[in-house]
């Protein structure tokens, strides 16, 4: 049997799929009110220092040394290769700068080895809170801007339900990053809107079919036409997604550290999308009442009609 063939009830199971959903959202919101978000420098401030050695480097020689050194809580991580390395060190008020790169420098240069600086940066904890500001701004206009054209484009039934399967994934994707204590940094800003434009349009391709179905079929109620609807997009939703997840997963494997937290955000964020085109937001234009009226052509008015007529 083909896939396009399938008769698979998902919004029979729809109940089961809002236990569900709701589930891990307030799982998600616990783990973001008890344990938060871990921000990297980007959000929090701080500086940072790459280096380069002319051996591969040992990470764990290179954090004990920082340990010794009065730098306990920098984070380091291999850059590129494993020669070049990324020092992250949290912001220490009434440090100059400059200084405190040198200082580095000369603690990982202890005992003869040479180290090259390549670059140091400075993010100021102000700069970083209005990082987190923005971001979050810009967050929050994508999803007005998607509610506002899926109104214009479907129904504002449809609307509310793409913007429900949009904020589910994001605050999943979230809890996912709070449970896990994996740095949140710009790139994973950068993925989750990226999870949203991918979740949009895997549930703007159902969206349409629905539409269509519902305008095709005469019989049948819209449960039925939805479910026709989804068993019909299923094979191009599961290509679509499976080989996107193939991709992630070789960069989340051998991309290296500092990509991974961005990769992971794009796998868990497409793995809930998937699922939340399939089950949340028809669902939730479901149980708001959306119909096959509701997106039949309007009828043209009689008196139009009767014009037409008396023209040769």
């Amino acid at each position: 049997m083909q896939i396009n063939e399938l008769n698979i009830d998902f919004m029979g199971k729809r109940r089961m799929a809002i236990i569900l959903s709701g589930s891990m959202i307030l799982i998600s919101l616990i783990m973001l009110a008890v344990r938060g978000l871990s921000f990297g420098i980007d959000f929090t401030g701080g500086t940072l220092i790459e280096v380069a050695y002319e051996q591969p480097a040992d990470l764990n020689d290179v954090r004990t040394r920082l340990s010794n050194g009065g730098f306990g809580d920098a984070q380091t991580l291999h850059f590129g290769t494993t020669r070049d390395v990324l020092v992250r060190i949290a912001p220490q008020e009434g440090v100059d700068q400059a200084a405190l790169s040198t200082k580095v420098v000369s603690v990982l240069s202890e005992g003869g080895l040479k180290v090259d600086v390549r670059r140091v940066e400075f993010v100021g904890p102000q700069v970083g809170d209005e990082l987190a500001e923005e971001g979050a701004m810009a967050m929050l206009i994508a999803l007005f801007g998607i509610l506002i054209y899926v109104t214009f484009r479907f129904e504002y039934r449809f609307s509310l339900g793409a913007v429900a399967a949009l904020v589910h994934d994001v605050i999943i994707t979230l809890g996912f990053f709070a449970l896990t204590q994996i740095e949140f940094d710009l790139t994973v800003l950068a993925a989750l809107l990226a999870v949203i434009g991918y979740s949009l349009n895997d549930t703007i391709v159902v969206f349409d079919r629905i539409r269509e179905n519902f305008r095709k079929i005469r019989k049948g109620t819209a449960k039925e036409i939805m479910n026709v609807s989804i068993n019909q997009t299923l094979s191009r939703t599961l290509m679509t997604s499976g080989t996107t997840l193939l991709v992630l997963i070789a960069l989340a494997t051998l991309g290296g550290e500092v990509i991974n937290a961005f990769a992971l955000a794009l796998i868990v964020g497409i793995v809930v999308g998937t699922y939340s085109s399939i089950y949340v937001a028809g669902t939730t234009a479901l149980v708001l009442g959306v119909s096959k009226q509701d997106l039949m052509p309007q009828a043209k008015p009689a008196a139009e009609g009767a014009e037409g007529a008396d023209q040769p």
